[in-house]
């Protein structure tokens, strides 16, 4: 079993690090990676028919008014409900969450040396590039959309989340790497101009262009989103630049508390990850995979409750592994409910966990509703939902981001 890396880290840091590894990086009770087998009706593994019924309006999806069949209802009601806790009740319980669907090692390696070549060509990690390969970001993206095989499609939106990572790295968290919170704000602001382009009168147009192609994080962008342009549609790439305005509105938030030194109450940092999640990359598993969920369906009010729900509980595991890596000022879950709840840094573990459970049951439970009236493009998005939150998983157990360079 791997553990999470102890470099730098303090003593508390380290051993709540620990903690979480412990219970993360255990795939022995994983549910299953396909979402239909916790959902179906019918026999194990495929969904019935019935639940794309002809006629019905993808644009008005009116869940309110499903009625679940039966054995479909206990189903759920069973995995809604929390696992009985142990006698002493002291027990972190079993994460629920997939493993990976798809693990293609070659393939993996093949998207990631592809990705480490475009990133010493646009000048991100000057110095670190061994440090990026290790950190396998095409992995990630290999493991979270089995939907495809395609390096290319794959390596498209590596690009985008290695600029992601590269952005909260470079304006938010590695001082080295030239971080200030006071300037984050006015940095991604521009960045987001280069995320939705900005079209300035003539006479300006060539000073953006030129710190576009001098500043390394913006030329990632510009380049990654171009590569992106070729497996999305107008609208798929339209929904990733809103997620992408909103991340980096929460990464302002987070620069904030750093600035003033501010600790956020748990559900206002709770209310952060909603925002500061992994949705922009999630999002995309229906353009990676080569098919559309219909705008009607992907900004339906019920939908988005449903994937939001699984992009916070993804990122709280992120939460967990990253601990050790983070700066002495920035936040997460554990150390927000430590601070706010006054409770041991076990105990924030087993919160934390319980909390990502709740999240991911009552995806799957909304998922199940959704599927009873929805397209079956809706069903493959939240089905390829849940199968991205198994891959990253996989991932953040694995990482050498996150682990020590010689862990197991």
């Amino acid at each position: 079993m791997s553990v999470l890396s102890r470099l730098s880290a303090p003593p508390a840091t380290d051993d709540l690090a620990r903690r979480a590894a412990a219970v993360l990086a255990d795939m022995g009770a994983a549910p299953a990676g396909d979402l239909s087998t916790l959902i179906a009706d019918s026999e194990p593994g495929r969904l019935p028919s019935t639940l794309f019924p002809i006629g019905d309006n993808p644009g008005a999806l009116g869940m309110a008014a499903v009625r679940l069949p039966s054995r479909l209802a206990a189903t759920l009601r069973e995995a809604a409900e929390p696992e009985p806790e142990e006698a002493d009740g002291d027990a972190i319980p079993e994460l629920f969450c997939p493993g990976p669907v798809r693990d293609d090692p070659a393939l993996g390696e093949e998207v990631n040396e592809r990705m480490v070549e475009w990133a010493e060509q646009v000048g991100i990690y000057p110095g670190r590039l061994d440090h990026l390969r290790a950190c396998g970001f095409g992995r990630l993206i290999m493991l979270t959309h089995p939907g495809t095989d395609d390096p290319d499609r794959l390596l498209a939106a590596t690009k985008v989340v290695v600029a992601e990572w590269a952005a909260d790295d470079y304006y938010l968290d590695e001082e080295e790497m030239g971080a200030d919170p006071h300037l984050a704000a006015a940095r991604l602001g521009v960045l987001y101009g280069v995320v939705d382009p900005v079209n300035l009168p003539q006479r300006y147009q060539h000073e953006l262009d030129r710190f576009i192609k001098e500043e390394p994080i913006a030329l990632a962008f510009r380049t990654g989103m171009e590569h992106l342009a070729k497996y999305t549609t107008v609208p798929q790439m339209g929904r990733f630049q809103h997620q992408m305005a909103i991340l980096f509105t929460a990464l302002d938030q987070n620069a904030s508390w750093r600035n003033t030194g501010q600790r956020p109450a748990v559900w206002e940092y709770l209310m952060h990850r909603h925002h500061n999640s992994y949705l922009p990359p999630m999002i995309l598993v229906d353009a990676v995979a080569g098919y559309e969920l219909p705008a009607q369906e992907f900004f339906d009010p019920a939908v988005r409750r449903a994937y939001t729900m699984a992009g916070t509980a993804a990122v709280l595991l992120n939460d967990l592994h990253s601990m050790s890596k983070e700066a002495d000022n920035d936040i997460s879950l554990p150390i927000a409910l430590m601070e706010e709840e006054n409770c041991t840094r076990h105990e924030a573990v087993k919160r934390t966990v319980e909390i990502h459970n709740e999240l991911m049951r009552r995806f799957v439970v909304e998922a199940a509703a959704l599927c009873l009236r929805g397209t079956p493009m809706l069903h493959r998005f939240l089905a390829d939902t849940w199968a991205w939150c198994g891959g990253s998983r996989e991932w953040h157990a694995t990482t050498k981001r996150y682990h020590a360079e010689n862990a197991a």
